[in-house]
């Protein structure tokens, strides 16, 4: 008897993202198939996406992977979407400031322009509380998952605009120095100071109040629920 393929997807925003936490899902989910979708940009803040459309792109995504790997709808067990928050929830707090891409901090964002970057947030929240909001796409368990203020803040504590090359670099080195230490990471990754407690839902109504969405806080925890 041909035994059943299991499929956790995992949507990430770019390679060094599958880099950092690639090997820490494929070993928790080492019963299950682990495919990653990198979308090499962000698919929440593209004004190609909207509410009505967010989930046909996802579901697109899906198919990407199924035809790729000849795998039957069936087959996905759970979708687990990690996506940045890049402080889209704050309000009035962007000032602005010549610089080359969006900087942000704990209590403010620099832009060079104000006004894109606000249409940017309301955007992007927007689309982002759709997700949260939906449970399954393509009939799959669908869930998103937010680091506060991205990635990079964090896992490395750090809130600086990193080349890509230098979050490959921090990436493998998170991924050499949880290889093998999944406990490890869990136990990282629900820290208090990191960690937003209360159910996934809450997580989500907490990140978009005052200027959480700018702080350093992860609902990836509950990933591994």
């Amino acid at each position: 008897m041909k035994r059943e393929k299991k499929v956790v997807m995992v949507i990430v925003e770019g390679p060094s993202d599958e880099s950092a936490m690639g090997g820490i899902l494929k070993e928790y989910f080492s019963s299950k198939e682990v495919q990653f979708a990198v979308v090499h940009g962000d698919i929440t803040s593209d004004y190609d996406t909207t509410r009505d459309n967010v989930l046909i792109k996802i579901g697109d995504k899906v198919e990407e992977i199924r035809s790729r790997y000849g795998y039957r709808l069936s087959d996905f067990v759970s979708i687990i979407h990690i996506a940045d928050t890049d402080g889209v929830f704050t309000k009035d707090c962007i000032k602005k400031s010549e610089v080359k891409n969006i900087q942000y901090y704990e209590d403010h964002i620099e832009a060079v322009n104000i006004s894109e970057v606000e249409k940017r947030n309301i955007h992007k929240s927007e689309i982002l509380s759709k997700l949260y909001s939906t449970g399954k796409v393509k009939d799959i368990s669908y869930r998103i998952y937010f680091n506060s203020c991205n990635l990079e803040h964090v896992l490395y504590n750090e809130l600086k605009d990193f080349t890509d090359d230098e979050k490959e670099i921090l990436s493998d080195d998170f991924a050499e120095k949880y290889e093998g230490e999944v406990e490890a990471f869990i136990e990282f990754i629900s820290d208090s100071n990191l960690a937003v407690m209360g159910t996934y839902k809450n997580t989500w109504k907490f990140i978009e109040k005052d200027m959480n969405s700018l702080h350093r806080h992860s609902n990836m925890h509950l990933i591994f629920k």
